[in-house]
């Protein structure tokens, strides 16, 4: 990444990965490779970012955080390697990098004992390092427990009518009869537990997580209906030990519940995941003086309306009257669409490559072609202005 320091109009480039593909890090490198080519004289800031999800940690480390390794529990339980990032007593966790479902192959997919235990772990081990406050970003959970698993790793018990801890998984809460909190992590007690999702989802019912998000993690109608009855015995023994109702709250739902956990039990605060990640990798910092922001993500689609990666920044970008344009593997938004997001030109790999599987395969030296395109259009000017 360039220094800290840069002339006035200098080109922001903040993607987010290309999924399947590319990094939002090689995204980065491959635009500015591809400026390089066509406009050599052009100052270029590259900052990956994401938007809570996968791909979290990796921004965070190309923004200059601590890497620190562990080993945890994976969703069903088998060990796998992940880490947190950290950088003056603040951890970032990223969930999909230890309990997420892409960490799992279409056939092993396990909805009703697929836990969040692994995230605990994460936690605790941030806790051990002297964080003090952690930020959770909890998309593409594999699990759908409440946040049961994240706490039990935290030092909760839970235990049925027998006094017998719990086994892993939603389905599993059905049983809890009692829930023990006085053993979590004492420095929980004085951490800031900060939650980075997009989803408003409440924990239960026809809009909550098992109803919403379980047919993703592979549950039956029928899992579906087991999962949201035992996500409600868990709910009432949690508020009745907190006591506080947060069942209904936006993003109670979200990550199969573990929004509702963190919440309850931890104090969670839920914040926009994308400005939240924005904020932590200094975006702001590298925006006054730019004079083009470039962002982007594999599919530029309905979905990215809806707080991913290019709606958050170019809303930053526009807020600040800078003009943003996107790349992307391929683009399935309007005119009018991406106008009202504050989009300014869009660019896919479509464009220039027809073949989605060529798109896929040959990602980086097409992204490079599409940004010298680009360059043309908006950077062969004494200022990064082309065609504003």
């Amino acid at each position: 990444m360039s220094s800290a320091t840069h002339a006035p109009g200098h080109v922001l480039i903040a993607p987010d990965k290309f999924k399947g593909s590319l990094t939002a890090r090689q995204v980065a490198a491959r635009v500015a490779a591809g400026i390089g080519a066509e406009a050599p004289g052009v100052d270029v800031v590259q900052i990956p970012v994401a938007d809570g999800g996968d791909g979290t940690l990796d921004a965070a480390e190309a923004a200059g955080y601590e890497r620190v390794t562990i080993t945890a529990q994976g969703p069903t339980g088998s060990a796998v390697d992940t880490a947190f990032a950290a950088r003056d007593a603040l951890a970032i966790v990223e969930m999909a990098d230890v309990s997420g479902l892409a960490l799992l192959m279409p056939d092993r997919l396990d909805p009703l004992h697929a836990s969040s235990y692994g995230t605990g772990e994460v936690i605790r081990a941030a806790l051990d390092y002297g964080c003090r406050t952690v930020v959770l970003g909890i998309g593409g959970s594999a699990s759908t427990d409440g946040g049961a698993g994240m706490l039990q790793a935290l030092g909760a018990r839970l235990l049925d009518a027998e006094g017998r801890d719990l086994d892993p998984g939603g389905a599993s809460l059905a049983d809890l009869e009692r829930l023990d909190l006085s053993g979590l992590h004492p420095a929980l007690a004085e951490t800031k537990v900060i939650v980075a999702s997009d989803v408003d989802n409440p924990l239960l019912g026809p809009d909550g997580a098992a109803a919403v998000y379980g047919p993703q993690k592979g549950a039956s109608p029928a899992d579906v209906a087991t999962l949201d009855a035992a996500l409600a015995r868990w709910a009432d023994l949690v508020e009745a030990a907190v006591p506080l109702r947060v069942r209904d709250r936006p993003g109670a739902g979200a990550a199969g519940g573990v929004g509702f956990g963190a919440m309850a039990v931890l104090a969670a605060e839920l914040q926009p995941g994308i400005r939240l990640v924005l904020n932590l990798v200094g975006f702001d910092r590298h925006l006054p003086d730019a004079e083009l922001v470039i962002t982007g993500e594999g599919s530029l689609d309905a979905q990215t309306l809806s707080g991913k990666t290019p709606a958050g920044v170019a809303a930053a970008a526009k807020e600040a009257g800078i003009p943003v344009v996107t790349v992307s593997g391929r683009l399935e938004l309007s005119a009018d669409q991406l106008h009202a997001a504050g989009i300014r030109q869009a660019y896919a790999l479509t464009d220039i490559e027809p073949d989605p599987r060529r798109c896929i395969a040959e990602a980086g030296p097409l992204l490079e072609s599409l940004a010298r395109l680009l360059a043309k259009d908006w950077l062969m000017t004494t200022s990064a202005g082309g065609n504003r």
